[in-house]
């Protein structure tokens, strides 16, 4: 069977490029097609894809493609409308912040199973790291492209045979503005890479991009209130800010680490006390997974992916919920979890089931139960 890989383009490493990389050690010889490529942009994690048969489409070759990539969303289905898929019998695309992977053409005979890790959340009102309403230029033109490109992306996602949804929250959100079925497959997480670690230390850990739709300052108000120590890794456009919001909040202990590599992330996530977390409408939360995995309990608002993925005083407490994370829901979850007594191996457990190999598993099976019968309908 001849496979290809849709990806929507590689120039950030996160959640989908972790899913990606699963998809690739499943079918090694798969070429990746994609609308941009820029692994220096990746750093470190830009060597992981070194080696692969990369296929960028016509836009790679612009002027000034890296910072045109986002303005120019609204011609992604024809950088992939471009590319010829003939000659595969499989087609599975990742398709997250935009539309898209799931654009693709392929011939009636070809599977196309695409992984949905949400619809475009800058096209639907959730929080995205960019707020175009803050302006009044660009929130006009920008409803005005929106709408024409919900059109576009309602239609380009019914081109998929099969649809696969990253959690129940991602398929009730292809319900309500795809209006078709999918399939749930949690995304792969790599427990073999983390050990559980019961002794901890005193700090709570934030991790992951700093932007607007993190919460980042709601956390650090909460913290600087109550007098926590905090560790913050990841790197953003909100870095200052948050750095001037934890001097004003006079937490005790505020350290910003910056990016830091993977063994880093995982002995942050084994010492920590607890990992905090305030992003509303998360679509799943991989980090989550990964703070149990080390047995280190989660606090996170009560939406989202976070109703999936974490167990409420069990494998940590989630707190307010859609609409209400702010401060004072925080604050109280924080005091409630100072009496809170969790079991790490409860966490553990919690976190296999969202291992790499049932992931594996899950998409093996899928493709095996519909390949014949997809050839079969197309030949019929």
């Amino acid at each position: 069977m001849k496979v290809a890989l849709v990806h929507d383009f590689l120039r950030e490493y996160g959640g989908a490029e972790r899913v990606l990389e699963v998809l690739h050690e499943l079918y090694p010889e798969a070429p990746v097609y994609t609308a941009y490529v820029n692994l220096d942009a990746m750093g470190e994690n830009g060597k992981r894809f070194k080696s692969w048969d990369i296929r960028p489409s016509w836009f790679q070759h612009f002027p000034f493609a890296n910072r045109l990539l986002s303005p120019f969303r609204i011609f992604g289905p024809k950088m992939f409308e471009s590319f010829d898929l003939s000659s595969y019998d499989l087609v599975i695309s990742s398709s997250s912040a935009t539309h898209l992977a799931k654009a693709v053409i392929t011939k009636p005979e070809t599977l196309h199973i695409s992984y949905i890790h949400t619809p475009p959340r800058f096209l639907y009102g959730y929080t995205t790291s960019y707020n175009y309403k803050k302006h009044l230029l660009t929130r006009v033109g920008g409803e005005i492209i929106n709408h024409f490109m919900r059109i576009m992306d309602f239609k380009v996602s019914q081109r998929p045979d099969i649809l696969v949804a990253n959690s129940k929250n991602i398929q009730k959100r292809i319900q309500k503005f795809y209006r078709r079925d999918s399939v749930v497959i949690y995304p792969p997480v790599d427990l073999s890479e983390i050990a559980l670690k019961k002794k901890k230390e005193a700090y709570f850990l934030i991790l992951g991009r700093l932007v607007r739709s993190k919460g980042v300052d709601i956390i650090l108000e909460a913290c600087g209130k109550l007098g926590l120590p905090v560790k913050i890794a990841g790197t953003g456009p909100e870095m200052d800010n948050l750095k001037k919001l934890a001097a004003i909040y006079h937490i005790p202990t505020t350290s910003f680490l910056g990016w830091v590599s993977d063994s880093e992330r995982i002995k942050l996530l084994q010492d920590a006390k607890a990992l905090i977390i305030a992003s509303e409408d998360e679509d799943f939360g991989i980090t989550s997974i990964e703070a149990q995995a080390a047995g280190t309990p989660v606090i996170a608002p009560a939406s989202g992916g976070f109703l999936e993925t974490v167990e409420d005083n069990k494998t940590g407490l989630l707190y307010g919920g859609e609409g209400m994370v702010n401060t004072n829901f925080l604050i109280e979850a924080l005091e409630k979890f100072k009496e809170t007594k969790l079991n790490p191996e409860d966490l553990r457990k919690n976190a296999e089931k969202f291992s790499k190999e049932r992931f594996k598993k899950e998409m093996l099976d899928l493709v095996a139960r519909h390949s014949k019968k997809h050839h079969s309908a197309s030949i019929s």
